[in-house]
């Protein structure tokens, strides 16, 4: 029946949800951002409990694969793996980007065809005033290689000439009020979610697009720096 568990776990969100026919069942969610390795294995047994659909039962789990944050990522995958080796199932991996502007589309249909939307601009906060970020066509062709990118008021200027971009994520926000041209089109309500991956991950399905389950690992795009708690520090050390 093409039964998937599906797991985005790369963002401020925890999302865990079940797909069959690439129609949603069941979805759990949660934004805490460090509460992601507490609470998406209750997800994962409260869905199978709901819906009665055992882990034998699926046909293939569908992971975030990144960019995003390296904990979230290393826990959803970890959980991902774990599934797959025990049901012997196939794993599949879909960009979180590519998630979000698949979300988009489908949460924001009147905005942009009202606006006259080009571009989709999915971003996932990176610290600073850096984001994960890539432009999409609304069809989901993307235009350019996934980057961190530093914005600053000249950030897609030669864009905005003659494009209408709709900005959206957790990196988006603090993005607003930098870039302020009359073709940026921002939406503040935008939450990943493991319910946009259904389409992706079921086309994936469909083609045997399958990761090796031995040896996947996330997109982190940027290596993980190790960061000390200025509470911890002493002073004068």
């Amino acid at each position: 029946m093409n039964r998937i568990l599906l797991i985005e776990s790369g963002t401020n969100v925890c999302s865990v949800a079940i797909a069959a026919k690439g129609e949603l069942i069941g979805i759990k969610e949660s934004i805490d951002e460090k509460g992601h390795a507490a609470q998406l294995t209750v997800f994962i047994e409260q869905l199978i409990k709901e819906t009665g659909i055992s882990i034998t039962q699926l046909d293939a789990v569908a992971i975030s694969k990144g960019p995003g944050s390296y904990t979230g990522l290393r826990i959803g995958v970890s959980a991902a793996k774990g599934i797959c080796y025990a049901a012997e199932i196939p794993l599949i991996s879909i960009g979180s980007l590519d998630s979000m502007s698949s979300g988009a589309i489908i949460k924001y249909q009147s905005i942009i065809k009202d606006n006259g939307v080009d571009l989709l601009c999915p971003m996932i906060d990176a610290r600073r005033m850096e984001v994960y970020t890539a432009l999409y066509y609304t069809n989901l062709q993307k235009t350019n290689e996934i980057q961190a990118l530093v914005v600053d008021e000249n950030t897609f200027i030669e864009r905005f000439e003659n494009k209408k971009i709709l900005f959206f994520g957790n990196g988006a926000s603090k993005c607003k009020e930098i870039l302020k041209h009359h073709n940026a089109i921002f939406v503040d309500d935008f939450l990943p979610s493991a319910q946009f991956m259904i389409p992706l991950a079921q086309e994936a399905l469909n083609q045997k697009r399958f990761e090796d389950v031995a040896y996947f690992e996330p997109y982190y795009l940027k290596d993980f720096v190790a960061t000390v708690s200025r509470k911890n520090v002493i002073p004068g050390l």
